[in-house]
Parts: C-alpha cells; structure tokens; sequence
C-alpha cells in the first residue's frame, strides 16, 4: 500500500523525545469476540497490524489485559524487532476474570505483575508509555490514585517504564497525578456525541499534554446521528470518517486510536485524517453532543 501522505498532522508528547501522527491504531479489537480469547483469523490480525505500519501510523495503544495476553502477542508476532520511531502505550489496572469480567487491579503486585507481563508479551526491556487504568467501565469514579500511580512511579525510576499517562480520570485527578510524576497522556471516554470532557481537553491542550479519546466511534454501540449521515453523504465518505474528523480538528492535542480487526476498515479510518470538515458542518455536529 502507499503510505498514507496526511494521518492527521504530529504530535510530540511533553518532555519527551516521542513525536506520534494523531492517526494512530487501537488493538484491543485483535482479540476474539468481547476482547476474550484469539481472533478467529491470527493471519488477517497479523495483515492489519503490518499494514498499519506501512501506511505510517506509528502510535499503537494496547494492553495485556486485551485477550488477556492475546493482543500483545499478536503484536510481537507481527511487528517485533519494532520499527524506529513506534511507539507503543500500554495500560494496566485491570484483569480479566474467567467469566470474561473487567476487574480492577490496583494493588502493588498486579500492578507490577501487569508492566512485567507487557515487557513480556510484547518483546520489549522498556515499556514507551504505560497508562495507569482507574475509574468505572467507560468513566472516572472520585478517589485518589495516588497508590497505584506511586508503584507506577517507582517502576519508571527503575528503567522498565519510559513515560506514564492516564486513563478514566478527572481533572482533580489529574493534578493529585503530577505531583507524583509528569503525564504525557490523558485517555478517556469521548466522542461527537460524549462531549464531558470538552473542558477537561481545552486545559490538557494549554499543558501540552494529549489526549486520547477512547470508543472515538463510540464503542460497542455505534455512533447514530442524522447529522453525520448528512455530513458524511455532502463530503462523500462515511459517517465514521466525518466522527474520526471532527475529533482530529475538535483539538490539535488529541490523538486517535480507533480499532478495528480488517484491513479494508483500517484504510477507511486512515482516510478520516485527510477530510476536511468545512465550518458549517462541524456546527453542526457539534450540536449532536449539545
């Protein structure tokens, strides 16, 4: 494939070396059904993955969680010796339970146990950048994180974690977070039509500091709107292109990171960094999460 010209502009995450295009790839979908298991087809994984590369997307976000195990072996599998310049953010927090449940997994030895299983599974000394996963299923939950984000802190000063970021928490936060270590990224649930943290964003942006919305399509449940219909059938692409491209340009520090298990589906989501959206059409989209 011909390396895509345009995935949305570069990104360097603060106070590092780390310069991403904003179009990047999620691999939680490389996983079998309901993120639990091997993918039906371990080839047609492996193909997306490669082509992902070759079509310059050099930010992957993954989790040992996702399978569990499955996804970052996959990645091995498919990219490892890694390219110069991926840079792959992990997270942990969670596990699975054998009833295919989300559990968190905050304590100090699954925490430790979840890093050593990434370095693991993915074939890597160091970890890029590693998200401390907090909060409810699709949102923060008040409390501090303090606990689990100092082991996190403490892996990082030992050279197993190169960067550290978060996921599903609140701005309070967020603050309590850098007084303990510098954050490079923030991910959370937000879409066109999940518009919470619209404030939360414009303050990251002022830092510098990313943020990368997760379900950007939104999720298990599709976005639906009238509004992206019409958007998508005037600039003649798809209503998942126009909601990838209005997140591009909602703000210059956020990342995206959709999944998707076909190649076919991959190019269409590389393809949402080259529409531009004109003013009339992102009023009206932004109306959807009004």
């Amino acid at each position: 494939m011909t390396k895509q010209a345009n995935l949305g502009g570069t990104f360097t995450l603060p106070k590092t070396s780390m310069t991403v295009n904003r179009m990047g790839y999620g691999a939680m979908q490389l996983a079998g059904p309901g993120v639990w298991g091997p993918p039906r087809n371990v080839d047609e994984a492996v193909a997306v993955l490669q082509e992902t590369i070759a079509s310059g997307v050099n930010h992957i976000d993954t989790s040992d969680f996702y399978g569990p195990h499955v996804t970052n072996q996959i990645l091995k599998q498919a990219l490892h010796p890694y390219k110069d310049g991926l840079v792959i953010v992990t997270k942990v927090g969670a596990r699975r339970g054998e009833d295919k449940s989300w559990i968190h997994a905050l304590s100090r030895q699954e925490l430790i146990d979840g890093v050593h299983d990434n370095l693991r599974n993915l074939g890597l000394e160091k970890l890029d950048v590693v998200n401390l996963r907090v909060g409810g299923i699709t949102g923060p939950t008040d409390g501090s994180i303090a606990a689990p984000l100092t082991v996190l802190a403490e892996l990082k000063q030992q050279g197993l974690i190169r960067h550290l970021g978060l996921s599903n928490v609140n701005p309070a936060q967020l603050i309590e977070a850098q007084s303990i270590s510098d954050i490079v990224c923030v991910q959370n649930l937000y879409n066109v039509a999940h518009r919470t943290d619209d404030a939360f964003i414009d303050d990251l942006a002022q830092q510098g500091i990313a943020y990368v919305p997760f379900f950007p399509l939104g999720g298990f449940t599709p976005l639906q709107s009238s509004a992206l219909d019409t958007a998508a059938a005037a600039l003649d692409s798809t209503p998942m292109q126009v909601a990838l491209a209005w997140l591009l340009q909602r703000s210059p520090n956020i990342l995206l990171i959709p999944g998707t298990s076909s190649v076919k589906h991959l190019r269409e989501n590389l393809k949402a960094a080259t529409l531009q959206l004109p003013t009339e059409t992102i009023v009206a989209l932004n109306a959807i999460g009004s």
